[in-house]
């Protein structure tokens, strides 16, 4: 029975490793999703092979300076270090980057299409994913659909 128990007691910890909340930024910057709560958050997959991704990037620049959302990207190619911050000043995003895939956290398989977008509601749900480039308009009125 002791041992059970201890098998269980590790699993648990494993577990609970496996779901962490935590995002990893390229700037060093460890935060956790719940430091999001009260915003609306979009997680952003990009590439630089992306022609949409390109196109709705200045939008979402522009979205992430409203207090109320706040916008995080992903590069799809998973691209790390001095690559992964030329890739963010050559696509012309000001919004921070995260360096591991932030699907993960909601046990969300990665997107097979880009642009893809997860909306995450002020409380820290999925509420949905979005495909395609998104621009201010369509992002306020789901958000407005949704409230």
């Amino acid at each position: 029975m002791r041992i059970k128990t201890v098998f269980l007691l590790i699993f648990l910890v494993v577990l609970n490793g496996c779901t962490s909340s935590e995002l990893e930024f390229s700037s060093g910057e460890i935060k956790s999703l719940s430091d999001f709560d009260g915003q609306w958050l979009l997680i952003n997959y990009w590439a630089v092979w992306c022609k949409p991704c390109i196109k709705e990037i200045p939008e979402l620049n522009l979205l992430n300076q409203k207090p109320e959302v706040s916008v995080i990207g992903y590069d799809f190619d998973d691209s790390q270090g001095d690559v992964l911050l030329n890739q963010v000043r050559k696509m012309g995003i000001q919004f921070p980057v995260v360096t591991q895939n932030p699907a993960d956290i909601f046990q969300q398989a990665t997107p097979s299409a880009l642009p893809a977008t997860m909306l995450i509601n002020p409380q820290g749900d999925l509420v949905t994913w979005l495909y395609g480039p998104q621009t201010q308009e369509s992002i306020n009125n789901i958000i407005s659909e949704v409230e």
